[in-house]
């Protein structure tokens, strides 16, 4: 059945600055497990921890640039432009251009805190 999700949850992002996560469909907003749906907005400088999640992650860059790093290479993704990374793949995002980006993030199965497997950060 069919469903109109109105607004979406705020999420409280990791790494400095701040940058803005809205879920339109995952755990947080739907229930929904199998995949998630968000709209993030980082400023410039933005940066978080590597992490190893347990779920496929396919971002869509829609302005700005998304820097994309795994360990066998760096990706800096672009307005217009996506990328994908696979479940059990080393990756860390960023956004160090001066402009910070807007981009939507689907992950399959949906984003957990739990399967992220962020590295520690100290």
């Amino acid at each position: 059945m069919a469903q109109l999700i109105d607004d979406p949850t705020r999420i409280t992002a990791h790494g400095e600055p701040p940058k803005v996560i809205e879920e339109f469909v995952g755990v947080a907003n739907t229930g929904t497990t199998d995949v998630s749906i968000a709209r993030m907005v980082s400023p410039p400088g933005w940066a978080e921890p590597g992490q190893t999640p347990e779920f496929d992650e396919y971002t869509v860059v829609l302005k700005g640039s998304v820097r994309v790093e795994t360990t066998g290479k760096t990706f800096d993704v672009n307005a217009g432009q996506a990328v994908m990374v696979q479940a059990g793949e080393w990756v860390r995002y960023s956004t160090p251009g001066s402009e910070g980006a807007e981009y939507m993030a689907v992950c399959r199965p949906g984003f957990s805190s739990d399967a992220v497997n962020r590295d520690s950060e100290g």
